[in-house]
């Protein structure tokens, strides 16, 4: 296998898995971010749990919980642990710009209500127990776990590309 079909696999299981763990799970943040701490091996299970309110930031339509995910993951891996540490600060969050900037080429936003309405032709208000059963009704955690999915593999990318420039270096 060369090096490209390689990094295809890896790219291809993570997004699988994102998009499976978000079906499994209910929590689109969960599975992004299960998917590349499995692949990555990064974070730990306090760092998943951390995830569980981030759909749509506590299903209120917000920040789409792929993004959220993604971001966390791109915090385990660029992010700092000294509080005076700018470099990493500062190095996660053009990181964490350049994720967003790629998500919302793809999807057009960064916003679940957005991409909810997008994909179901309608404003669905998730943390609405009637909205949320038609939500379940309408097979919405598997027509949605493309979005985390997508997420996932657009971080994934990041990272490989990191590391093949790290050792290129």
């Amino acid at each position: 296998m060369t090096p490209e079909e390689s990094r295809e696999k890896i790219l291809d299981e993570v997004e699988r898995k994102a998009g499976q763990y978000e079906i499994e799970s209910g929590c689109c943040a969960q599975g992004c971010l299960r998917a590349l701490q499995e692949q990555f091996e990064i974070g730990n299970v306090q760092t998943y749990k951390a995830a569980s309110a981030m759909p749509g930031i506590a299903l209120r339509g917000e920040t789409c919980g792929g993004v959220v995910g993604g971001l966390m993951a791109i915090g385990l891996v660029w992010g700092r642990e000294d509080p005076k540490d700018m470099e990493s600060y500062f190095k996660s969050i053009a990181v964490g710009r350049k994720f967003c900037k790629a998500f919302e080429k793809e999807f057009g936003t960064v916003m679940c209500r957005d991409i909810v309405k997008q994909r179901f032709g309608k404003e669905l208000n998730l943390a609405s127990p009637e909205d949320a059963k038609e939500f379940v009704k309408m097979d919405g955690y598997k027509r949605c776990s493309y979005v985390p999915g997508r997420a996932a593999r657009i971080v994934a990318e990041m990272i490989l590309d990191a590391r093949e420039k790290e050792k290129a270096a």
